[in-house]
């Protein structure tokens, strides 16, 4: 592992004021966008089209246990759970709940050797957080999608093998975008929170990726209070990451270019990791998800309501005692609904620490 002397990126009391501000702005218009899909009401619903689930729609008549007891058993190959918890870990909540916001450096204020003085006769120094309790409930999530079941019995259709198979692959389909759908939620919240610095790894003499990212977490420890003990790559920027350390033609260039992310992470005194799943907007070709970015940011596992970290996806049981729940609904005699639904809240809970490379 190469090193290099070099000044740490320190970031004032006034910027951090600035950037705190423009960050919460940029949360609040993301939290007040509409949603894409719109929830049917009542309209015709064309087979294999996915909806919008309704809450409201449903009865107990329409819950389906096995099914249930799949979708809360199963795991995406491509471990977009993983990814999804890396960046955004979970936290059980009631339906309503409130949260600790951390969205302040006074926990580290420190105004003089002498501010905890008491003066004889008088009265100790009175301090004050600001930090606000916040009161929120999770959204309930769902998609459905419509089956003819003519289509089941066709053997040339992508849904054969008949009535036992096709439910589960459904849940498997539908899970698997809900899951995608919350870790781009997930990765567009920390993306407005960060700190964003402008990196370029093209393999030009004498950069080191590595450092970059040692340096910036020094200063997030320094502006924010808390050292960031997380670090993400997209797929792209750990591309850029080894293609540069491998173009530096020395002995600490190779090295560094063959570790995993896990060991870069030992290095930098982190959790490394990278993201490498990828979607698809409607009419578009596949897009990166985290891409380019770099993350820096705190986060514990098995964290509670009222830890520092800096993103947490809070999620409720479902009515069937689980995270997840399944509907199999018959519409007609040749139309059947299947839906998939769950709680989930992701909020950025505190502001300090949270950087972001852009690679190019």
């Amino acid at each position: 592992m190469k090193s290099k002397m070099a000044d740490f990126p320190q970031m004032s009391l006034g910027d951090f004021k600035k950037h705190h501000a423009s960050a919460l702005g940029r949360l609040a218009k993301l939290e007040g966008e509409p949603v894409a899909l719109i929830a049917n009401e009542g309209s015709a619903i064309q087979p294999g089209a996915v909806y919008l689930a309704n809450e409201s729609v449903f009865t107990q008549q329409y819950f389906d246990e096995p099914l249930t007891a799949y979708a809360a058993g199963w795991k995406d190959p491509n471990n977009i759970e993983q990814t999804l918890e890396f960046f955004a870990p979970s936290v059980p909540v009631p339906r309503r709940f409130t949260y600790k916001s951390w969205t302040n450096i006074e926990e580290f204020l420190s105004e003089g050797t002498y501010d905890d003085l008491r003066a004889i006769g008088g009265e100790f120094a009175t301090v004050k957080y600001t930090g606000t309790e916040v009161h929120a409930r999770t959204d309930n999530r769902g998609l459905r999608i419509r089956v003819d079941l003519d289509e089941v019995a066709d053997p040339t259709s992508p849904l054969a093998g008949g009535v036992p198979a096709y439910q589960g692959r459904i849940v498997e389909k539908l899970k698997r975008r809900i899951l995608r759908n919350s870790l781009r939620r997930a990765i567009t919240m920390l993306s407005a929170a960060a700190v964003n610095t402008a990196k370029t790894w093209n393999g030009t003499a004498g950069q080191d990726p590595d450092n970059d990212v040692l340096q910036q977490l020094v200063a997030a420890a320094t502006s924010g209070g808390i050292r960031p003990n997380r670090v993400g790559w997209g797929d792209t920027a750990w591309a850029k990451r080894i293609l540069t350390h491998r173009a530096q033609n020395d002995a600490g260039g190779y090295a560094s270019a063959g570790l995993t992310p896990e060991e870069v992470g030992m290095f930098l005194n982190v959790q490394g990791f990278v993201s490498r799943e990828r979607f698809s907007a409607a009419g578009a070709g596949l897009a990166e998800i985290v891409g380019n970015l770099v993350f820096m940011f705190y986060a514990l596992e098995g964290q509670d309501t009222e830890d520092p970290s800096n993103i947490k996806r809070f999620y409720s049981v479902t009515d069937s005692g689980g995270p997840w729940r399944v509907y199999v609904q018959q519409v007609t005699s040749k139309l059947v609904d299947i839906t998939v639904e769950h709680y989930e809240l992701i909020k950025v809970t505190s502001l300090l620490g949270i950087n972001q490379f852009t690679i190019s």
